[in-house]
């Protein structure tokens, strides 16, 4: 039996794009796969009255089961409520990097009010065939879809490649048109992972392709993946406390920003918030060896990754009170 995601009281993208574009703002997109990711995200993007973008990758689905996470999306909604005095905040569900179109469909009858159809490995006239397909069906239950063209390098959960393949901005068009996608993410340098870069690199965000890109499909919603910055300080609380983290290097936040001024709408983060919540973590396990209540390390985990969001909301996409 089919779930609509509009009874679990989630919003798909359509308007929150909108009003991001018209803002010069992005939506933050947060991956979650367990409780205290969730409690971080919506406690951070209340505290700072920010719509929010709650992504399950693939990954997420098999680690925490997808039933769980359809009531843990709801619970999302009525624990924002709770905590904002009855407001909420607008919340949508949305599954990242979605391989094929069974598991997208899966997806949209247990509650997601937007997908990603990820075809971006695939030539390009089986992209747009299999686009089109998961659009036609999500459609019909008002879901929103996100599609992809280029290739990001680096790993995320099941997502690796080895090189990286910039978004040709004379395609963006074409498949705009044929798929019929509400949003699109391109690859202008942004990876992902946290070990993106190497030491030496200037890690930059192809701004001329993006301008390019918004030339020809004008006020269409860009999506930006792999958009960590990995936080220097969180690296060396990690190596500090036993970890051994080599050379992780991240995308500037200037540079974010820069992005999520123009056609950019939705960026999306996880990276910067797995240092955040080890670095907590590894911190304790260090300073109170004695430790095996995992609240003790979870709760400050959570702590950290909700201040980690809060600054994020603010400083770099812009969405704050929004």
């Amino acid at each position: 039996m089919a779930v609509s995601y509009k009874d679990l009281g989630l919003v798909n993208t359509r308007e929150m794009f909108a009003k991001a574009m018209k803002g010069h703002y992005a939506i933050p997109a947060y991956n979650f796969n367990n409780m205290e990711q969730l409690q971080a995200i919506i406690q951070a993007c209340v505290e700072t009255e920010s719509p929010v973008i709650l992504q399950v990758s693939k990954g997420a689905r098999e680690y925490a089961n997808q039933t769980l996470l359809r009531y843990l999306a709801q619970g999302a909604v009525e624990y924002a409520k709770e905590i904002s005095g009855g407001k909420g905040i607008p919340i949508c569900l949305h599954l990242d990097h979605g391989p094929d179109f069974e598991t997208c469909k899966s997806c949209i009858d247990m509650g997601f009010s937007s997908v990603m159809i990820d075809g971006s490995h695939l030539p390009y006239e089986e992209n747009v065939a299999e686009t089109r397909k998961v659009v036609e069906y999500a459609h019909k239950f008002d879901v929103t879809v996100e599609g992809e063209l280029g290739v990001l390098a680096g790993v995320e959960d099941d997502v690796k490649a080895e090189h990286h393949t910039y978004t040709q901005p004379e395609e963006v068009e074409d498949f705009v048109k044929r798929t019929g996608v509400d949003s699109l993410a391109i690859a202008i340098g942004t990876s992902h992972g946290a070990y993106k870069f190497k030491p030496g690199d200037d890690p930059k965000i192809r701004l001329d392709i993006l301008a390019e890109i918004e030339k020809r499909i004008p006020g269409f919603p860009i999506v930006l993946h792999g958009s960590s910055s990995v936080p220097q300080d969180l690296v060396k609380i990690i190596n500090e406390n036993g970890g051994k983290l080599k050379d992780a290097i991240g995308i500037g936040e200037d540079q974010l920003r820069a992005a999520s001024k123009s056609a950019v709408c939705k960026i999306n983060i996880d990276s910067d918030g797995r240092l955040a919540m080890t670095a907590a973590i590894r911190k304790v396990f260090n300073e109170k060896p004695a430790e095996f209540d995992p609240r003790k390390y979870l709760g400050p985990a959570r702590t950290a990754l909700k201040e980690l969001y809060k600054r994020k909301n603010v400083e770099v996409l812009g969405s704050a009170g929004r």
